[in-house]
């Protein structure tokens, strides 16, 4: 689980939608972030994409 600052960078995010999170993964891998993870370190950015992924991943499987 991430600390809770962490969190909720990523629950801002995920209130925008699956599309729209689909498009924050692909944003951040070509290391353009999203307005709320500026000033946030490589580590935690690493850690804020890893969990938006685990997140999709969920929905992903469960529209199968």
């Amino acid at each position: 689980m991430l600390e809770p600052k962490l969190q909720s960078i990523v629950e801002r995010l995920c209130r925008d939608g699956c599309q729209q999170v689909n498009i924050y993964i692909q944003e951040i891998e070509a290391l353009r972030y999203p307005e709320s993870m500026l000033g946030v370190s490589d580590q935690d950015q690493k850690r804020i994409l890893a969990e938006l992924k685990s997140i999709m991943s969920v929905y992903e499987q469960s529209e199968n």
